[in-house]
């Protein structure tokens, strides 16, 4: 090869070489600018999420005297607080026994089914033949009116509430507002109510309480058009606590009275001065579920070693809870469908309303073919609280609180997410509908300062264990006080 092939040649491998050289730049600084530019959409991405997960809401708008009655409206509303009787007419009993004594047949449960395909229809025989012949109309008719009960127009809805103010010299009195949920009543409160309202020793104080039906159900009036969410239910009830008088309270719930109990302290937080919940859970807050996903890895991080099972594995916990809530889908879609079958059938209703009564006392109740109902009740003390809802005709108008609760403009309000400072203090029985761990519920409640943890008992607490519901309740109470005392 002559000397010019040669200087050629060497020429044409350096230009490949720097070509090869400028290609090798190139890439690395291309996959350098995407590598950038990913990092920089990462870190907008996290900052957008951690802005997302820690914004704070800002609380709604309240309209204090929104209009929820029939129109046209009663310029000369009748604001006076009248007195009540809850009365079981000749009318009302009649009706039921004719309904439930020709009752058609009920197809026989499958074998050793128990609860597990829903009410046991061989066990509905005998509770609705214990309602036909057995149940003291009279009897009962009297019970109820061992309190005084008493109605008031709120926003053009007549509200009805007990109200049980104790005799007590030389004790300090202070308010309760107990709130009931779904498909409970006024009627769970009984056996609590001289409970909180006698002195307990340890304790300077007694209780005031008022006990409303929500709007909606028993004898309280219902919306007459679309919108009375548990918001707007927490504002009702703060305008009825001004109508008896009290600028101050404290308030207790489990269920719906959990939900708007946990409102009314976000939104009146002036007002309210504890919370004491039977259901302390938070629920639609990004940041819970953030802290529930990351414990289904390590549960330990979030919830006690003795406590993990009554929320890991998720797994197990969310097949539990898809399984018992097909009632919600329903009532949170069309209340009303299944509201006229309700309304028209005195069976159908007991079964509907006793079957939760069993399950959500302790969800292991389902495999027994009476599901366990008298272990905790008796059937007239459930049959009570099923006569609350077939005397007021108000089981349709009771299951349109789902819709209200759980719809868009309801949610977009995010009351979950806006932090409270009132004191709050929850009671977590061990068969509760769900379970948060404390870290979960001071997202919500600033002040949360203490749980009690129970080894026994479900949904219904004041139902089934008012001993310990209302001890816990005292206990709650005066640490609200002192903890007020000492924010002075």
């Amino acid at each position: 090869m002559s000397n010019k092939q040669t200087k050629q040649a060497n020429k044409k491998d350096n230009k490949k070489k720097e070509s090869d050289k400028k290609k090798q730049t190139s890439m690395t600084f291309s996959l350098g600018k995407i590598f950038t530019i990913f990092a920089v959409l990462g870190i907008v991405a996290s900052y957008y999420v951690y802005k997302v997960l820690t914004t704070t809401p800002e609380l709604p708008n309240i309209d204090m005297n929104e209009y929820w009655g029939p129109y046209p409206m009663d310029l000369k509303q009748d604001l006076s607080i009248r007195s009540y009787k809850i009365e079981f007419s000749d009318v009302i009993v009649n009706d039921l026994r004719e309904r439930l004594l020709h009752r058609r047949p009920f197809p026989p449960p499958l074998e050793d089914a128990g609860f597990t395909y829903g009410f046991n229809s061989n066990f509905l025989t005998r509770v609705l033949d214990y309602w036909q012949n057995s149940y003291n109309f009279k009897d009962r008719e009297q019970f109820f009116n061992k309190y005084n009960h008493f109605k008031t127009n709120i926003q053009g809805l007549d509200i009805h509430f007990i109200h049980v103010k104790p005799n007590v010299p030389n004790t300090i009195v202070v308010p309760l507002l107990l709130l009931h949920g779904w498909p409970g009543s006024v009627r769970e409160f009984y056996e609590i109510i001289p409970k909180l309202t006698t002195p307990t020793p340890g304790y300077n104080f007694v209780f005031e309480v008022i006990v409303p039906s929500l709007p909606g159900f028993g004898f309280s009036q219902a919306s007459a058009r679309p919108g009375l969410s548990p918001s707007k239910i927490a504002v009702i009830l703060a305008n009825l606590m001004k109508r008896i008088g009290h600028e101050h309270y404290y308030i207790q719930g489990g269920d719906f009275g959990h939900t708007v109990g946990s409102i009314m302290a976000t939104l009146f937080p002036d007002k309210v001065l504890g919370f004491h919940t039977n259901m302390p859970t938070v629920m639609f807050n990004k940041m819970a579920y953030l802290y529930i996903f990351l414990g289904s890895f390590w549960p330990s991080l979030i919830v006690e070693p003795e406590l993990q099972y009554r929320m890991y594995p998720l797994s197990k916990h969310i097949a539990g809870l898809l399984e018992e809530s097909g009632y919600l889908y329903i009532q949170a879609t069309k209340p009303d469908t299944v509201g006229i079958a309700l309304t028209d059938s005195p069976a159908g209703l007991a079964a509907y309303i006793l079957e939760k009564f069993s399950t959500w006392t302790n969800p292991d109740y389902k495999k027994a073919n009476d599901g366990n109902l008298l272990a905790k009740y008796s059937l007239t003390h459930l049959l009570d609280n099923v006569m609350l809802y077939w005397a007021s005709n108000s089981i349709t108008t009771s299951m349109r609180m789902y819709a209200e609760a759980f719809n868009k403009k309801e949610l977009s309000l995010q009351l979950a997410e806006i932090p409270t400072s009132v004191p709050t203090w929850g009671i977590k029985f061990k068969h509760e509908i769900a379970f948060h761990p404390d870290c979960i519920l001071k997202l919500k409640y600033k002040n949360y300062l203490q749980s009690t943890v129970v080894e026994d008992g479900g949904h219904f607490a004041a139902f089934e264990n008012p001993d310990i519901l209302a001890n816990d309740i005292f206990q709650a109470v005066d640490t609200f006080r002192q903890f007020h005392n000492q924010q002075r």
